[in-house]
């Protein structure tokens, strides 16, 4: 369904928790999403989505080492970096852009698998994505996703995690309410274990958002978590994801 938030400069701010010098954002809604394929070293079975954080561009998650982890790990793996930036977010349009500009043609080209991973910004984006389409890749895997403002995580806290809080009647998806929409979504994960199978989560041990991990930590299977020395930055992301791809192979091999 597409729904458009309305988000003035401050309550960019504040809804999303970053800073945007004056009143821009880089991105050209009215364009096709920004994308760059990297490749496969060999014969491509797989693709990798890779959204960004909220200050990257394609340059900067090119420069961030990103293809070259995932095919170090995965040399069967296609990578696509995907320019969803702000404001796709700000439109309401990010999960149906990415979904019909990116993953619906991915999946056109015959992959036996599609990943979605995204870091920051784009981590949230993977789960707002998966709020709207879920089941429609196979694994998704967050770095150090924005988990939404400190009155929703204490609120969440504060019930006991988010199995045990109360999200009371679902609502129509607004500007005023997407993060306690977003917590909705993830609760639906501890209520279907199955849904977590291939959901994965790395950030660093320093990371400025990592106060939000421990709320999310306990839906995803404990060997999925990944801590790792550092903050929020794409030399932790970068391995992190290596690491995680090459986890999830030995995880699929054993089952």
């Amino acid at each position: 369904m597409h729904i458009r938030l309305r988000l003035g400069c401050l309550s960019l701010v504040c809804a999303l928790a970053v800073v945007v010098a004056g009143c821009t954002a880089r991105g050209d809604i009215s364009r096709p999403i920004p994308t760059a394929l990297i490749p496969a070293p060999q014969a491509a079975q797989r693709l990798v989505v890779v959204l960004p954080g909220r200050a990257d561009n394609l340059d900067a998650l090119q420069r961030g080492g990103i293809a070259e982890a995932i095919h170090g790990s995965w040399p069967d793996a296609d990578v696509l970096l995907a320019e969803l930036t702000m404001p796709y977010y700000l439109h309401g349009t990010a999960p149906q852009r990415l979904h019909n500009e990116v993953i619906v043609p991915a999946r056109r080209r015959g992959y036996r698998e599609v990943w979605l991973s995204g870091a920051s910004m784009g981590g949230m984006g993977s789960v707002m994505y998966d709020r709207s389409y879920p089941g429609e890749v196979d694994g998704i895997i967050l770095l150090a996703p924005y988990l939404g403002d400190r009155p929703i995580l204490r609120e969440i806290a504060a019930a006991g995690g988010v199995e045990s809080w109360d999200p009371g009647p679902s609502r129509t998806l607004a500007e005023s309410n997407w993060q306690h929409e977003m917590w909705r979504h993830l609760q639906t994960w501890a209520d279907s274990p199955h849904r977590t199978r291939n959901v994965w989560l790395a950030y660093g041990e320093h990371d400025s958002l990592r106060s939000a991990m421990p709320l999310l930590i306990p839906l995803l299977p404990r060997e999925h978590v990944l801590v790792r020395p550092g903050g929020h930055e794409w030399p932790v992301w970068s391995p992190a994801l290596g690491e995680v791809l090459q986890a999830a192979s030995a995880e699929a091999a054993a089952r």
